[in-house]
């Protein structure tokens, strides 16, 4: 990164963006996440500190150990896939898109993994051209 910020200035930036996102260390514990009161796929925060397995529903459990060990292997810099959910009120159905990015130092070692997480309906409705302030 190319400057610098300081913790508040980090911190708005981080509630800002427009993606949730979790933080695992290299032992696949869950270590920080964004957005906590509006998240998509709320945790609570006794999460803190647990394997990352054990927030996912068991269907899925091989599949994030499969990507977990690639990228600690690095066969695998980060993956990236969608599903439907239902929000309220209506039940209507959203294009969630997931994506898992291997943290690595500048000499390639594994730090661990970014979950980033991001309802992407609206951008997938977008169409023709939207100028700056128009």
């Amino acid at each position: 990164m190319i400057g610098e910020l300081n913790g508040d200035l980090l911190e708005a930036v981080v509630e800002t963006i427009p993606v949730e996102f979790s933080v695992l260390d290299a032992n696949d514990r869950v270590v920080a996440w964004n957005k906590h009161n509006t998240r998509i796929f709320k945790r609570a925060t006794v999460v803190i500190g647990k394997d990352v397995r054990d927030c996912h529903p068991k269907r899925s459990q091989n599949k994030v150990e499969e990507i977990l060990s690639e990228m600690k292997e690095g066969k695998r810099d980060k993956a990236r896939f969608w599903v439907d959910i239902p929000f309220p009120p209506k039940g209507e159905k959203q294009k969630i898109l997931i994506e898992y990015y291997a943290l690595r130092d500048s000499e390639g070692k594994y730090l661990g993994c970014l979950e980033a997480t991001q309802n992407i309906g609206e951008l997938q409705a977008i169409t023709g051209e939207k100028r700056l302030l128009d």
